[in-house]
């Protein structure tokens, strides 16, 4: 059973004691900053010189550093870029400014496990990383409630960053719903996991294959985007209340029987072969090696493969479909700027 922490497993002062930067002022930046900010916490924001987001950040009431600057003050640094930029940031402007007795902090494993950033001796690396993207974790933190978080420690020179860790989650609201202990390997393979093989990857691909099998048996473009796109968030809102069991209590009887007669004929065992395929890639370092390279050279098969599935026809069917809607979504604070690092 996983370890779980709480409110009452973790010392807010701990954090409250330190002095934080926070690297970028993105989806995730903002949230962690304000949050700490209200759990009484001195916290600066650390961008590049001429940084686009100084202006908000400043706008917010927050003190602006560059990093180095940033580093040189702090004894805790999130960094909260992307991580591509999170290697070339560290190397220019906080690798020498971390002394010992500082704590590196990240919200995804990614560049400790494969080896892109090692911090030096002396300094605590710990992981606190919001299981939301950063809006949602703002919203439900200033409601009084919290967003799951899992925190980790690659490296506990001080003898005391997992209590760092639990305090930091404390006061940006994980402890309020609960803190997952994990690692850095655990955190960065299964993350890249599950958005390539089922949360982005995956459902992106089944949505696109359906809608090609319905149009191209000479069904109506808007029907077949009702069916296999439009509905789904009903479905995953019932998984997400309740698992699998509830979703499948809540259909239909000849939805449920469809779902174990029809579902195994799709995903059947060839996917789970082709999924232990991509989780090898991942664990082996090859895909985050084929991102870097492809980032460090301008990112051409990225924006390629952008531009490509922006061209599949049921983004013009989904475009067209929903400004003809009677009714808006609102669920826009989930969605808008939802980049989770």
């Amino acid at each position: 059973m996983a370890e779980i922490f709480y409110d009452q497993d973790a010392d807010l002062s701990i954090i409250q004691g330190k002095k934080v930067a926070i690297v970028g002022y993105g989806s995730q930046g903002h949230a962690h900053a304000q949050n700490l900010r209200d759990s009484g916490v001195e916290v600066v924001i650390a961008l590049k010189d001429g940084s686009k987001s100084t202006a908000k950040a400043q706008e917010d009431g927050f003190e602006v550093k560059n990093v180095a600057d940033a580093t040189e003050w702090a004894d805790l640094i999130m960094i909260l870029a992307p991580d591509q930029h999170q290697r070339g940031i560290y190397a220019e402007s906080i690798k020498d400014k971390l002394t010992p007795g500082k704590t590196l902090a990240f919200a995804h494993g990614f560049n400790i496990r494969f080896g892109y950033i090692d911090a030096p001796e002396g300094v605590d690396v710990i992981l606190v990383a919001p299981k939301a993207p950063g809006h949602t974790v703002r919203r439900e933190y200033v409601a009084g409630r919290g967003i799951p978080d899992i925190i980790a420690v690659e490296r506990d020179a001080s003898g005391t960053a997992w209590e760092t860790a639990k305090s930091y989650a404390k006061a940006i609201g994980g402890t309020r719903a609960g803190v997952i202990k994990t690692t850095f390997t655990e955190e960065t393979e299964t993350d890249l996991f599950g958005e390539q093989a089922v949360l982005c990857g995956g459902m992106s691909h089944l949505v696109q294959y359906g809608f090609e099998t319905l149009t191209e048996a000479g069904y109506q473009p808007e029907i077949a985007y009702f069916e296999v796109l439009h509905e789904l968030k009903l479905i995953v809102d019932l998984m997400w209340e309740g698992g699998i069991a509830k979703q499948r209590w809540s259909i239909s009887d000849t939805a449920e029987y469809g779902d174990y007669v029809s579902g195994p004929r799709v995903i059947d065992p060839r996917v789970k072969e082709n999924m232990q395929g991509v989780l090898a890639d991942i664990q082996s370092g090859a895909f985050a090696e084929r991102f870097i390279a492809d980032q460090d050279a301008g990112a051409p098969e990225f924006l390629a493969l952008r531009e490509k599935e922006a061209q599949h026809p049921i983004e013009t069917t989904g475009k067209e479909l929903r400004s003809l809607f009677a009714w808006k979504q609102q669920d826009s604070d989930y969605t808008e700027g939802s980049a989770a690092r």
